[in-house]
């Protein structure tokens, strides 16, 4: 009787424990923002230290607690609304999952989200044996390839084995390099767009839709592709767009972009969903490299201004605030993926207790952090709060880029954050023709009003493309994530420096010496916004898109 009462205490402090956790760690993938986070910006750890043995105690889904970078966590309400599902929380229930956690998630990420009540304490490392730790999962290694040998029809098993650097002519080179070498989970995030991913597909076949229309006797013996982007002196227009969880595709993560855009000569927009702290971006530049940075704004704005003013501080050129996220895309391949990876977790006990459907795990929980209600009146409030340049990121039609140049921005991107959010929404280079017209008619200029796009770029005549219908710089992001994953840093400057070279090309071939001498009638868009226009197969693409499989087939 006495142990029943026992039992039944316990649980009444476990209810209570759980009930004053309104702020729950994210340790899901992707990761939310740090800095966007509901918690008080007071947050302490609880100063005291526990064994292992104690923690280990917690091992069930009921009662989960978890270790990461030596302090203990307890997860137990959040493992039920875990956007990856609760199994890969609870399989670490009482144990050190530093080493799942650490390849995709900042350091400090639970120590921002958390209240005080859900850190348990400091574990006493010596306590740590290894039946204690969470072993990482082995290195993905690529499936052997069926291949028929010269000299047979027979098929045979084949060895993947990854080309040499300078094997790489294109940026789909490296797509098909990282498919190959990436862990399928990564690679399903990475890779997956909204739905049906008709769009996705049609940010590149759109720039194919614009045909050429060279000039010839001009002297292009030096051909000049330098410009300023937003002030920020680079080899090429073009920047490295905001991505996240660089960690997914390569170690060094958002550390090496930072470094392959100094070695490039082009600005990076550093991402919010990253996978090493703000701290850790920022002290990874070069001397005088000069950066921009992406912003979610938070419901709670003085989290967002705090995060801001650490931006001007750090010397960060221009603020880019995403707008075409006020909740996640569904990307089945990445859906796919989640479910594959919990196992009978998806259709278990979750289910029967009303559990929220995994599937929408992602969007239900970056929904807390990302304001919905964020509207054109919330402008001025952000002109307010730093001497940057913002912009908007996400904008896909004329009067919207019309709406911000007259509320006294510095520009804007369009783009449909890479085909992952509304399906058969336009790509930003179709889109790219309305603004500029409704920005003339509206009175701005390339001087007072900076237009980008991103999404799908690939090659240097899209750079061209862009910037003759009027953008002053395109973003790449997938190119430099594939670059990364398949040979590191000196990948991502191999993929520029091949960029540069077909531009250069183009530009010699079209009879522009210079960027500013590439105008609108270097291109004809008469079939860019006719979506039945037949085109030339493009191999390139047919070969390196993974399409989607329904569920029967896979």
């Amino acid at each position: 009787m006495a142990a029943n009462t026992k039992t039944s205490r316990r649980k009444v402090r476990r209810r209570k424990q759980l009930r004053s956790a309104s702020c729950e760690a994210k340790l899901c993938q992707p990761p939310l923002p740090l800095e966007l986070s509901n918690c008080p910006a007071s947050v302490t750890m609880s100063d005291k230290v526990l064994s292992m043995e104690d923690v280990a105690k917690h091992n069930t889904k009921e009662d989960c607690w978890v270790v990461l970078y030596g302090k203990a966590y307890d997860l137990t309400k959040f493992a039920k609304v875990h956007p990856g599902g609760a199994k890969l929380i609870t399989d670490a229930a009482g144990m050190d999952a530093t080493a799942l956690f650490d390849p995709i998630h900042p350091k400090d990420i639970m120590d921002k989200l958390l209240k005080p009540s859900l850190t348990m304490g400091v574990v006493d490392a010596a306590t740590i044996k290894p039946e204690h730790v969470a072993k990482a999962p082995e290195p993905h290694k690529p499936a052997p390839k069926k291949k028929k040998a010269a000299s047979s029809e027979v098929e045979e098993e084949v060895e993947f084995k990854k080309p040499p650097l300078n094997a790489m002519l294109n940026s789909f080179d490296f797509e098909s390099v990282a498919r190959e070498v990436m862990e399928p989970q990564a690679w399903g995030y990475y890779s997956s767009g909204g739905d049906d991913e008709i769009t996705l597909r049609d940010n590149h076949l759109a720039f194919q839709r614009i045909t050429m229309r060279p000039r010839i006797l001009v002297n292009v013996r030096e051909i000049d592709m330098t410009t300023q982007i937003l002030g920020v002196p680079a080899s090429v227009p073009l920047y490295f767009t905001a991505t996240a969880l660089a960690k997914l595709a390569h170690q060094d993560g958002e550390l090496a972009i930072v470094k392959a855009a100094k070695k490039a000569g082009v600005p990076y927009m550093l991402p919010t969903l990253s996978s090493y702290t703000l701290d850790e971006m920022l002290e990874a530049r070069s001397p005088e490299q000069q950066v921009f940075s992406q912003l979610y704004v938070n419901p709670e704005r003085s989290r967002s201004e705090e995060y801001v003013k650490k931006l001007e501080d750090a010397g960060v050129k221009a603020l880019f605030v995403t707008v075409d996220a006020p909740q996640l895309g569904r990307r089945e391949k990445d859906m796919r993926n989640k479910f594959t990876q919990q196992g009978s977790d998806v259709q278990g006990d979750d289910e029967e207790d009303g559990a929220v459907d995994r599937s929408q795990g992602a969007t239900r929980a970056i929904s807390s952090y990302i304001d919905p209600g964020l509207n054109w009146e919330d402008v001025p409030w952000l002109k307010s709060i730093t001497k940057m340049k913002v912009l908007l990121k996400g904008v896909q039609c004329a009067e919207d880029a019309v709406s911000a140049y007259k509320a006294g921005l510095a520009g804007c991107v369009l783009s449909n954050h890479g085909g992952r959010q509304l399906d058969t929404c336009r790509p930003g280079i179709e889109v790219l023709p309305e603004v500029m017209e409704g920005l003339k008619e509206a009175g701005a200029t390339k001087e007072n009003f900076a237009v980008f796009i991103d999404g799908g770029v690939r090659r240097g005549g899209d750079i061209f493309k862009a910037v003759a219908l009027g953008a002053q710089a395109v973003g790449v992001g997938r190119p430099v994530l594939y670059s990364l994953a398949s040979y590191g840093m000196n990948g991502i400057v191999r993929m520029v420096h091949m960029l540069q070279d077909e531009l250069q090309m183009v530009m010699r071939l079209s009879g522009t010496p210079n960027i500013p001498s590439i105008t609108e009638k270097h291109v004809i868009i008469t079939n860019l916004a006719d979506h039945i226009v037949p085109l030339p197969t493009d191999f390139l693409v047919q070969r390196t898109y993974q399409g989607l499989e329904p569920a029967a087939k896979l």
